[in-house]
């Protein structure tokens, strides 16, 4: 498929999906949320990709948020609409088998900071700004905002940030755990592949199953969560990768995993 706002490069196992709409800060619109969502559904479905780095085009911003002007005139139903939109990609970005790294360049606000909320995690640009300043604008987050951020830095921050619209920069983004690691802007996309092409390298079952385990656990009771880990680790003994990785451990080599 050919994308009018997505650049999208693979290589050793890894997808660089770029949001690419510098001239607007990679806002989104819903023309760009249809892309990436069938962009993420390819990927998904592409068994050469194992995992996805995420990240916007130029230098000045990661997605700065909604299109404001495509947003302006929306009428209520439009509005709903569109939220939907968002949120069925955010949730198809959370649930994907492969892990999904945000590496955060620029400006991620409003819903570029949702998109960000939506992957496994992010590593940021030391020039980046995150927040989510929709009460500036007379709405509130639309594409899971108020849901995710409390989950990430907790409810008093994620409220102030909310009420407030109070942007964070990238040491005080790393500093509450919104961010994992902070690297100086050209650096930034060269840790984030080399962090990703680890991850390919390793069995590709294990690694979406504990991916599934983290996220369902996470709305589940301590012990609920350990039982459902407990299954997923048990269902990983029928696979050709749990086979490879550990006799290539007792054999001194490195595994070749196969998905299977």
């Amino acid at each position: 498929m050919a994308y009018q706002n997505l650049l999208i490069d693979t290589n050793e196992g890894v997808a660089l999906l770029t949001i690419n709409r510098p001239q607007a800060l990679n806002s989104l619109d819903a023309s760009v949320l249809d892309e990436l969502q069938a962009a993420f559904e390819s990927l998904a479905a592409d068994a050469s990709v194992r995992v996805i780095v995420m990240t916007g085009a130029g230098e000045k911003a990661f997605v700065a948020g909604a299109d404001i002007a495509a947003m302006a005139e929306m009428s209520v139903p439009q509005a709903h609409a569109f939220a939907r939109k968002g949120d069925k990609l955010v949730n198809y970005i959370g649930r994907l088998a492969k892990p999904v790294i945000a590496a955060v360049n620029g400006f991620a606000l409003g819903g570029g900071l949702e998109m960000a909320l939506a992957c496994d995690f992010a590593y940021a640009s030391e020039k980046a700004k995150l927040g989510l300043p929709e009460v500036t604008l007379g709405i509130m987050p639309g594409f899971g905002g108020t849901q995710k951020l409390a989950r990430v830095v907790g409810r008093g921050l994620a409220n102030e940030m909310i009420f407030t619209g109070k942007l964070l920069g990238a040491s005080e983004a790393l500093a509450c755990g919104l961010v994992n690691a902070v690297f100086p802007a050209g650096e930034l996309l060269e840790k984030s592949l080399e962090t990703a092409k680890k991850i390919a390298g390793h069995g590709l079952l294990g690694v979406a199953s504990a991916k599934e385990s983290v996220r369902i656990g996470l709305d589940m009771t301590e012990a609920d969560g350990m039982e459902h880990e407990a299954l997923l680790f048990a269902s990983l003994f029928a696979t050709a990768d749990q086979r490879e990785g550990m006799r290539a451990f007792i054999e001194k080599r490195k595994p070749v995993f196969c998905g299977e």
